[in-house]
């Protein structure tokens, strides 16, 4: 499983999400709400989820694509599909010990896995808006 907002997709996402289908057998990737986009980064998604959903879902290495939970720290969708591991994007802002911790209040215990950034000098969503 992995997480992201995916506005701009880019070689960096696909390197990440690519990394993350080798971790296990089927990769699902949850993409953020918009409104935890707006909370968490402090600023709107240039496409909304839905358009964002759709250009994760046409990527050929991803099994499946959803959206994430409407509140943030909800796990609901990390219930639904109980992932064996979860991966982590180089510069997203979960710690992995305190995931750890909130997973396994509620029961679940994967592993989890930070993926190593792709050329992010070149590659990062907020250095790719500045550009165009």
């Amino acid at each position: 499983m992995a997480f992201g907002t995916f506005d701009i997709l880019h070689p960096g996402h696909k390197f990440y999400l690519k990394q993350a289908k080798k971790l296990g057998g089927k990769l699902v990737v949850v993409v953020a709400r918009d409104k935890n986009v707006l909370e968490v980064k402090g600023k709107k998604a240039l496409n909304n989820e839905n358009d964002r959903l759709a250009f994760v879902t046409h990527l050929s290495f991803v099994d499946q694509a959803v959206l994430g939970d409407r509140e943030l720290r909800k796990w609901a969708v990390v219930k639904r599909f109980h992932p064996v591991t979860i991966a982590l994007g180089y510069d997203q802002w979960a710690s992995i010990l305190s995931l750890r911790k909130e997973l396994a209040k509620i029961g679940l215990n994967p592993k989890i896995v930070r993926i190593k950034a792709f050329k992010p000098k070149k590659n990062k969503s907020s250095l790719l808006k500045k550009s165009s």
